[in-house]
Formats: C-alpha cells, structure tokens, sequence
C-alpha cells in the first residue's frame, strides 16, 4: 500500500455526501423557526399583548441572559464528557429537542395572573427556552469539527446550513404577525393567535431535529473526541487561544447589535413608520442574505475567511448608515435599500462563525495538545446569548427612558428611543466587530495548522490499533 493511501482513505471518509449537508443545514433551519420568533416579537409580545413594561421586559431580559449564559460553558461539558454509541454532540437533539419546544409554546402563553405572577411566568418561561435553545443549539456549532477536518468542506457545510438558517428566520419573521393575525381574528395583538402559532412552530421544530439526528454523523475520531475529557483538561484548550477569544467578543458585540435591531423593527414600523404591516415585508428581505451566503465559500477561498467577514461588516454598517437616513426622512425606498444592503453584510458575517469557531478547535489542539469540541464552542452560545441579553436590557430601558408607551401615539421622545435601538446600538456592534476582525490571523497559519493535526491523528490512531 502506498504511503499516500491512509492520508486518501482519511480524506475520503471526512467528505460529507449531500443528504447529509441537508440534513446539517435543517438544524439552524429548526432553531431559527422557533429562536428568531422570540427574539424578533418577544419584547412586543410581552409589551402590547402580556401587559409587561418595557422597562420590565428589560430587566427580565438582562436577568434572565445573566442566569442562563452560563448554561453554555455547561453544556460545552457535559458534551465533552458525552460519549454515546451516536456520538458526543448528536444525541442532544434526540434528548432535548421536544422539551425546547414545549418550553417555545409555553414562552407565548398568556396565562391569567396578576402583575408579579405575569412576572415569574415570564422569568421561568423564557429562562427555560434559552437553557433549552443552548442545549440543541450548541451541538450544531461543536458538531462541526466532527463531521470533517477539511477547512473547505466546513466552509460548504457551514454555508449550506447558514443558507438553511437564513431561510427559516426570513420565514418566521416574514409571516408570523399574518399568522398570528389569521388565528387571532385579525389582531396582531391577540393571545389566541401568538399560542396556536407557537404551537404549530414547535410542532415543526420537533419534527425537523428528528430529521437532523437521524442522518448526521460523526466521523472525524480522534483520541480525544473517543473519551471524557477532565474540565481541567479541557480548559487548556482555551489557553493562549486568541482566534477563539476574538471570535467570541465578536460573536457579543455583533449579536447585542443584531438583538436590539431585530426585536425593535415591529415598534418601528408601528410607531415612527405608521404602518405595522411593513414590518413583516422589511425583516422578509433577509431572504437576500442568501446571496451572501452562497458567495460566502467562493469569496472565503478566494480572499479568506477573516476578510469575508470584515467586507460583510462593512457592508452591515453602511446599511445602517442609509437606514439612519432613510429614517429622517421617512423613506421607505431608502430604508428598504439600506435594509437590503445590511442583509447582505450579516449575510457574510453569519455563517462563517461557526467556521472560525471550529477552527478555534483546530487551534486549541494544535496550540496546547488538547481538543475540546464542545468548551471551545459553547462559548458561543454565552457570549451570544450575554451580548442578547445586554441588547434587550439596553432596548428596554431606551425605550422607558424616552418614555414610550404600549399602543398608544408615542412622544417626539419615545420615537427617538425606538430609532436609538434600530440604527445606532447595532451599527456600534458592526463596527467594534470590525475593529476586532483586524487581528484575526489563522487564515495564515492554517495549513501548516491542519497539516500538522493531520499527522498527530494518524499517529494517535495507529497506537490506538497497535
């Protein structure tokens, strides 16, 4: 057998066939039918529907990401010390993904209680979505680096289920208030109408992660990824390891701007644009972040991953810069190009997270000897869901400050609140995510990187065979 034959036969076998990329990409489909709808009308749901302030909504909102941001790093363990005969990240969308629906129906329950018992309800139901949502969420991120070793090949899969993903938030973004309205006679703000809609969402959830556990699989074994990992030990994944540092302050910088932005759109199109209706046809342009998405493989080979995303960056901050113009002169043309503009930069920026986190793995191993799928990523999730829970405590208390006020005609004040929290805090997120993008160098050093992890796991495993 020649020498170059196992290197062929490892290639091989860390390719990914098409059912199973689809299968992949349905994952962040499922979690953005049911997350992207409590991000995006949460906040509104609880203010002119639940009868919650938004200085409430706020606090419930920054207590709550508090409490729950540190269920990330403990999911991150508990897949290290997963070691099943499915694999260590798979199992967890078989385990949890009924229990997360259940808890997205209940989060859009409006039982019959006084102020303070609307209050615990809330705190309960949300925090319990969010626990939840990491627990099938972060698998999707720390899968990755077990379905393939091939920088390209995760480029491909992170794309097609970034494409995936983009697709499902455009969908529930674009037709829940007609649902919504369809199943609550007409009112956008009917109780009726946001349960029945919850409920067929995560009906669907459910259905979909059955879908994704049955055909995934984990095929890059390596002699860490075969056992439980130690906490201590797997935190020296994280030493000196400055792409995952970056990549996680901006996955919370970018993420507190996508928040603010995503959960005001309804009030500002409601209250600054008079026309509530706008808002669903507005956040249904995401569809154009496909685009993105599709170029993002060729663009990420051919000018890098780091500066793929720096251009979408870019672009996502001069989106903002025309929506601040198109809102001054209330030009819905202006704040429909701009819109589309900033799409297409998120739609670059997106995907590729999950691509240099994986490649964060792939460092740790490389810098100090340890591989740690699933530490590594689920930072992810709590810096994600930190830089969430600051962009909802920050909407919230603009919103109070300025003086805003469910359903009625807003103050000169109030508008410019709902303004603040729509252009300005996310296009603050864009642009310091573009500043730390500066100095992000493993495009660099990633060949010899994988070149030299190539020959440590064919060395693992023959002693492993001997």
């Amino acid at each position: 057998m020649s020498e170059n034959a196992p290197k062929a036969a490892v290639a091989e076998r860390n390719m990914v066939p098409w059912n199973e990329r689809i299968a992949y990409s349905f994952s962040d489909f499922a979690c953005n039918l049911s997350f992207q709808m409590v991000g995006t009308y949460l906040m509104i749901f609880y203010t002119d529907t639940f009868g919650i302030s938004a200085a409430a909504v706020g606090t419930l909102f920054l207590v709550a990401r508090i409490v729950d941001a540190f269920d990330g790093p403990f999911w991150g363990i508990m897949i290290d010390h997963t070691h099943t005969k499915w694999g260590k990240s798979r199992p967890y969308w078989l385990w949890f993904s009924i229990s997360f629906a259940v808890f997205c129906v209940l989060v859009f329950t409006t039982p019959n209680m006084s102020l303070t018992g609307k209050l615990i309800w809330a705190y309960v139901t949300y925090i319990g979505v969010d626990v939840l949502y990491s627990a099938v969420n972060i698998p999707i991120t720390s899968i990755l680096p077990s379905l393939t070793s091939n920088p390209q090949e995760r480029v491909t899969l992170s794309t097609i289920r970034q494409f995936m993903g983009t697709a499902g938030a455009t969908i529930i973004t674009g037709i829940t208030l007609t649902m919504v309205a369809y199943f609550g006679n007409g009112s956008t703000d009917s109780a009726r109408g946001w349960f029945i809609w919850a409920l067929i969402v995560g009906i669907i959830v459910v259905i979909i992660f059955g879908f994704v556990f049955k055909y995934t699989t984990e095929r890059v074994q390596t002699k860490s990824s075969r056992q439980s990992i130690p906490i201590k030990q797997s935190l020296k994944a994280l030493k000196k390891n400055w792409p995952w540092a970056i990549i996680i302050f901006i996955n919370f910088i970018y993420w507190m701007g996508m928040q603010t932005r995503s959960q005001v759109t309804v009030y500002f199109f409601k209250y600054n644009m008079h026309d509530a209706k706008l808002a669903s046809f507005v956040l249904s342009l995401q569809i154009v972040a496909l685009v993105a998405v599709v170029l993002t493989p060729w663009t990420s080979k051919l000018i890098g991953k780091r500066n793929t995303m720096l251009g979408g960056m870019i672009l996502a901050v001069v989106g903002q810069l025309l929506l601040s113009l198109g809102a001054t002169h209330l030009s819905v043309p202006m704040i429909i190009f701009a819109t589309i503009v900033g799409y297409l930069g998120t739609g670059y920026v997106s995907g590729l997270i999950a691509v240099m986190l994986a490649d964060a793995v792939d460092y740790g191993e490389w810098k100090n000897g340890v591989r740690a799928e699933g530490i590594v990523t689920s930072f992810s999730s709590f810096s994600a869901k930190l830089g969430m829970g600051i962009g909802g405590v920050i909407t919230g208390w603009i919103l109070s400050g300025t003086g805003y006020v469910a359903n009625h005609t807003q103050t000169a004040s109030a508008l410019h609140g709902i303004e603040l929290n729509y252009i300005w805090v996310p296009l603050l997120g864009f642009a310091l995510s573009g500043i730390a993008l500066m100095f992000y160098h493993v495009d660099g050093i990633e060949k010899q990187m994988q070149s030299d992890l190539a020959e440590k796991h064919a060395r693992e495993n023959d002693a492993d065979g001997e």
